[in-house]
């Protein structure tokens, strides 16, 4: 760039001012690299082409359950190498600040889930045990529980006998090598044959199943043979990849999606008034210097782009910062969730949009101050008027 020299000096005439500044936009941008990170993990994972397990539930909610009776017709599904089923339960164990994962699952759950190692003798002794369960290394250490220890939940969802009180005798304790997957320790399994048998309301129902394609079957002809079995009837299903399937789970509790919005919303509202008011103080400050680059020959449109470049270059610097920093730090939240947030790290279209967003809001907030320049009467400017 033929100004670029003029550009930068103007840029680093107040370092103290510049820096602030480009802490702020680095800060913004940072914000806005982690948190698309997220609306891209939590909005993507639909197609189940080569997924090594795909999840059925209900078409309607993952909180409608669906008939047990649907198991066999699943089993017998073309190119379904093994299924298992599982129910949320939602029980609390003393304390709702204890909140913890708990399901009511089929006899061969585990067998869809090698990477949850259980000992095979706490394996048969949970099989044995109506009201035994099992629980993943990190929540037996969080609370102290040792195997043949009795754990009371809650019932928050499903009463037994007129009461919200139940219990479990603790027969096996799971761990999972992968540290990234460590998340995964901190869920209490039962059965679902005790489940169904001992709650007051729900009988027969189940809520959505762990399928298993065969290596040699395409995923996706797996997964509309399946749905074609419920098709037209009130309990119709939709098979997902399992990814899709921990999304549609976490979305019970929040629309993450909008929620994200809504703070770099906030955050880039921020900083638009931030920046604006940093350069029209820059433009303010530097009136006799601009009459003076009109007096030397340059034109009305020369100052109004010599004082765009200035926003933009400030904007793109610190937000490219932002994002590399963003793009250090991802995989490590990803790697601290233990699996329970798979982010895909800054993905090429996060940066086009970063980029983007820099040189727009480069463009809105210095456009103003660079009318001022542009329209600029030198006599009026050279004696301070």
């Amino acid at each position: 760039m033929k100004y670029f020299h003029l550009v930068w000096a103007a840029l680093v005439r107040s370092k103290t001012r510049t820096l602030l500044t480009l802490m702020s936009v680095v800060a913004a941008f940072l914000l806005f690299g982690m948190l698309d990170s997220v609306r891209v993990a939590f909005n993507s994972g639909g197609s189940v082409a080569g997924a090594n397990r795909m999840v059925t539930m209900s078409r309607l909610s993952i909180t409608q359950m669906l008939p047990y009776s649907l198991d066999q017709q699943i089993h017998a599904v073309p190119g379904v190498k093994q299924a298992a089923y599982a129910a949320w339960f939602g029980g609390i164990y003393r304390d709702p600040k204890n909140f913890f994962a708990n399901f009511s699952v089929s006899p061969n759950y585990l067998d869809l889930y090698p990477e949850f190692k259980l000992p095979e003798a706490q394996r048969k002794a949970w099989q044995a045990d109506r009201q035994g369960a099992i629980v993943g290394e990190a929540l037996a250490r969080q609370f102290g529980w040792k195997i043949g220890d009795t754990i009371p939940l809650q019932a928050t969802i499903f009463p037994t006998h007129g009461s919200n009180d139940w219990s479990f005798t603790l027969r096996g304790i799971y761990h999972v090598d992968d540290p990234k997957m460590k998340a995964q320790e901190r869920v209490l399994f039962f059965h679902w044959t005790y489940f169904d048998e001992a709650n007051d309301y729900v009988k027969g129902r189940v809520g959505w199943w762990i399928v298993q394609p065969d290596k040699t079957a395409s995923a996706d002809a797996v997964a509309r043979a399946i749905d074609r079995l419920s098709e037209n009837s009130d309990h119709e299903t939709k098979t997902q990849s399992e990814a899709a399937f921990n999304q549609s789970f976490a979305k019970q509790f929040a629309d993450i999606g909008l929620i994200v919005s809504a703070i770099m919303g906030a955050v880039f509202f921020t900083l638009l008034l931030l920046t604006g008011n940093t350069m029209a103080q820059a433009v303010r400050e530097r009136i006799p210097e601009l009459a003076v680059l009109k007096t030397i020959g340059f034109s009305n449109r020369s100052v109004l782009w010599l004082v765009l470049a200035e926003s933009v270059l400030l904007v793109v610097l610190g937000g490219t910062l932002g994002m590399l920093l963003a793009a250090a730090i991802v995989p490590a939240v990803g790697a601290a969730s233990g699996g329970m947030i798979a982010l895909p790290g800054l993905l090429p279209q996060t940066w086009g949009m970063g980029l983007a967003l820099m040189v727009g809001i480069g463009l809105l907030v210095g456009v103003l101050p660079a009318l001022r320049g542009m329209r600029l009467n030198i006599v009026d400017a050279l004696a301070g008027r």
